[in-house]
Formats: C-alpha cells, structure tokens, sequence
C-alpha cells in the first residue's frame, strides 16, 4: 500500500495526526465505533470483528511504525479504535445500574486509565515486536478494562444485596 493510505489507515485520518492527545481522541473513535457497530451484533459477530480489526491493525500498525522510522508512533491510534469494543464484552448485562452512555463513559476512563500507566503485564506486552506490541497492549488493556466493568457491576449488585 502507498504510505499515505498506510498512515491515514494507522492514525485514522486526521484525528491522530491533528489533534492533541491522540489516544483519547482514538479511544473515542473507539467508543462510537462500539456503540455503532457492536451494539447491534451477538458475542459471536462482535469477537470476530474484534479479530479481525486486530488482526488488520497489527499489519497496519507495524507498517506505520516502520515508515514513521519511531516505534510505537503516538499518533498511530488504530490500535485504540480496534481494541475499545472489547472494553464492552456482555455489555448487556452491564447496563441497568447505569444506561449504555454510563458503561461506555465508565469503559472508556478505565480504560484510558489502563492504556496510559499500563499496569500488570499490559507493559510487557508492548515490547513485542512491531505491530504485535502496538495492539496487543491496547488488547489487554480492553479486556482489563471489561473485568473490572463487570467486576463493578457484580460488587454494586452485592450491595446492594445486603
């Protein structure tokens, strides 16, 4: 592919090259792509669109990565865009303490909080090698993210409880 369409792919168009903190903006981008797309698919449709996102951004990114000549180029956030769904696995059974906007705004702090200071293993995963480090960290980060929204939703229920 020609290194534009490889860069605008990798840093979704403009939003990663133009505005300021792109991994927000991609976290974002993520979050409407979820409410959009996934809202409407079973387990099953919203798993292998999620593998195969990531599976296409692994090749992207990696690509980007080297025509950039810098390793884990902040403004590549395809990573993001293609890991947030996950951050929503069961999302059905997450919504009624809060509605869908309150789990996605929920989701999407936990899961800058995990994609930023990369606790755990997430650290290490960064260190594969080219595209595998750029989305594998940002996939761990989501399915973190996911344990500890059901995690909530099963401490609030318990509470609630007694």
């Amino acid at each position: 592919m020609p290194t534009p369409a490889v860069l605008g792919l990798a840093t979704l168009g403009p939003i990663g090259r133009n505005l300021p903190a792109p991994g927000t903006w991609g976290s974002v981008a993520g979050v409407l792509y979820f409410s959009a797309v996934f809202t409407r698919l079973g387990l099953a449709g919203g798993l292998v669109l999620t593998a195969l996102g990531a599976w296409l951004a692994v090749g992207i990114c990696g690509e980007a990565e080297r025509r950039l000549g810098r390793t884990d180029p902040g403004e590549v956030i395809l990573d993001e865009f293609v890991a947030v769904p996950l951050c929503f696995l069961g999302w059905q059974g997450l919504v009624g303490p809060l509605p869908l906007w309150g789990v996605c705004l929920a989701g999407f702090a936990v899961f800058r909080f995990f994609d930023i200071s990369k606790p755990l293993v997430i650290n290490r995963l960064q260190t594969l090698p080219g595209g595998w480090g750029i989305v594998a960290d940002d996939l761990a980060a989501a399915l973190a993210t996911c344990a500890v929204l059901h995690l909530a939703k099963w401490g609030w229920l318990f509470a609630r409880a007694n």
